[in-house]
């Protein structure tokens, strides 16, 4: 989602804030190109040649009581329903299902100057929704229950390699997160199979708004790897499923095909994630951490995408079920 404030008057200045859902996220100010519209930045001097605090890769934010209770719960309902006998899509939308009401936050990942691994249960973004629910469900569908798994799936979906090894190895935008998953079999981008067309972007974002990023302002060398991490990720093609062609494509897709929202804003290929949802009635929405508040289910995916500002269409990609 893109959150959009500030006062509009021809001829003053406006502040636009962008609340980045993938990048860290980022709250930043962004210029409209062609406007009249200026914006406000707060500068700030980077320390030459600065790395961040070397990893503590084993370190995680501690579960709280009612997280372990929230754990416990899930599995002791997968199990109780017998999850693992059921299809990977059915898996996701019984797991994201339990999570329907758990309050929205901005920034979870970026709380700490050093990075470590952030589990929530209670609390999410739409990233953090996404990759906690695909992480259970992957377990689920293995017979795996232990909360160690899930976390080491969750470092395993979020960083470059599966390894966590600094702020640089988080997989900050969605196409790398897709290729990266991709190439380790955990997901597949099917957005080519279902029409998709290239969308033409290079992807810098991050080091064209470094102020935006505490991590970056800080470090150079954060800064450089972002910089060597976004030329790697130019050469990739990124295709998108344009927002008027959504509802050809309902019949093709199913219950947790991960979403992204590509967007036109330059430097960016989604803005906003979630998961396909398959209503009861065989409509098809999208559960997802909303920033209006929690995770929510928006009833058809076509409207709630013409919806988001600066979007454009869909990237979708599908959970691989390692049991087949």
């Amino acid at each position: 989602m893109i959150k959009i404030s500030g006062i509009s008057v021809l001829g003053l200045t406006m502040t636009v804030a962008i609340n980045l859902h993938f990048l860290s996220q980022a709250k930043v100010n962004y210029s409209f190109p062609n406007s009249p519209f200026s914006t406000t930045n707060t500068s700030a001097t980077p320390s030459p040649n600065k790395i961040e605090n070397p990893p503590n890769t084993s370190a995680a934010n501690p579960a709280t009581q009612e997280e372990n209770e929230k754990f416990q719960q899930i599995i002791e309902n997968a199990t109780a329903q017998q999850l693992h006998h059921k299809s990977m899509p059915d898996i996701i939308q019984a797991i994201a299902n339990q999570f329907i009401g758990t309050p929205y936050q901005a920034g979870l990942l970026d709380k700490s100057k050093a990075e470590t691994l952030v589990v929530t249960l209670n609390k999410f973004d739409c990233v953090l929704f996404v990759e906690t629910v695909l992480a259970m469900a992957r377990g689920i569908a293995m017979q795996d229950y232990s909360y160690e798994a899930f976390r080491d799936r969750i470092i395993e979906q979020r960083y470059e390699n599966g390894e966590l090894n600094g702020y640089c190895s988080r997989l900050h935008y969605l196409s790398g997160w897709i290729d990266d998953n991709q190439k380790r079999g955990i997901v597949e981008n099917i957005t080519v199979t279902l029409g998709g067309v290239p969308l033409n972007k290079q992807l810098n974002f991050m080091s064209t708004h470094r102020q935006s990023y505490p991590q970056l302002v800080d470090s150079e060398g954060n800064y450089q790897c972002i910089l060597e991490m976004e030329a790697k990720l130019n050469h990739l093609t990124i295709n998108y499923i344009p927002t008027s062609g959504i509802p050809q494509i309902y019949d093709r897709l199913q219950p947790g095909d991960i979403i992204g929202v590509a967007t036109d804003i330059p430097g960016l290929d989604v803005t906003h994630t979630g998961l396909v949802y398959r209503q009861i009635d065989g409509n098809i929405g999208l559960i997802h951490a909303s920033p209006a508040g929690s995770v929510r289910v928006a009833r058809d995916l076509q409207q709630y995408v013409g919806n988001v500002k600066h979007s454009v269409g869909i990237i979708v990609t599908r959970p691989i079920d390692s049991r087949i």
